[in-house]
């Protein structure tokens, strides 16, 4: 059996990975960015980090350079 692979605009929480090709930041950016106390789109599942999409194109929309 295949397994199906969901559109990454349809996921609710993106890899790094994911989120890089998702908003062509470089990864190391965003894990700059992420390791901020005060990021609300990052998600940690014990030491993996998941990027929330909703969130993330919010923040994407509001900032102004990064």
């Amino acid at each position: 059996m295949r397994k199906k692979e969901v559109p990454i605009w349809h996921k609710t929480n993106l890899t790094l990975e994911e989120a890089a090709a998702y908003s062509n930041i470089g990864l190391h950016k965003l894990r700059e960015i992420t390791d901020d106390e005060g990021c609300s789109f990052v998600l940690w599942v014990g030491k993996k980090r998941l990027i929330k999409r909703a969130l993330f194109d919010k923040y994407l929309t509001t900032v102004y350079s990064i």
